[in-house]
């Protein structure tokens, strides 16, 4: 793991980076942060809809602003984070909460991938009334969802306090 941070870190990107001005790292921080704040604002809304929370809310709705909303967050979280590791990626090295939080984010498209594939996400996106077993497999997912990214967002937090 190391090898890999070390070549991340001394890459003709993270070189640039790193000689790019003072405010660099602020700013891609920051893309980092509304990145996060996309993503987990979305998922949010619509796991706690999932939980049964907004019921008379269509769930189609409810998805059809938040999971464009989530894949963008998403992809400017991942492409500022990487950006992020790259200016000083061997201090990371050892670091738990890395070791933690990138499965994690695996777990959390696997998850979303998996919800996807569901009938009763399927069939609730499309409008129909879903049974309660397939309300309970939909609850399910959504708070194992809200758990992986809690978990995500809980080791980015604590990676800068180690």
């Amino acid at each position: 793991m190391f090898e890999l941070l070390a070549w991340v870190e001394g890459t003709a990107l993270a070189s640039f980076l790193r000689g790019a001005g003072v405010w660099t790292y602020g700013l891609i921080n920051l893309a980092h942060i509304l990145g996060i704040g996309s993503l987990f604002g979305a998922i949010l809304i619509l796991d706690l809809r999932l939980l049964g929370v907004w019921r008379t809310i269509p769930l189609a709705v409810i998805a059809r602003p938040t999971v464009p909303l989530a894949a963008g967050g998403f992809l400017l979280a991942v492409s500022s984070g990487v950006l992020m590791i790259s200016f000083n990626a061997t201090e990371y090295y050892g670091n738990p909460f890395l070791y933690i939080k990138l499965p994690a984010i695996v777990f959390g498209l696997l998850n979303v991938i998996a919800v996807q594939q569901l009938p009763a996400w399927r069939a609730a996106l499309a409008g129909f009334e879903t049974d309660p077993v397939d309300r309970r497999l939909l609850a399910v997912a959504g708070g194992v969802s809200l758990t992986i990214w809690l978990t995500v967002i809980t080791c980015g937090r604590m990676i800068g306090y180690w």
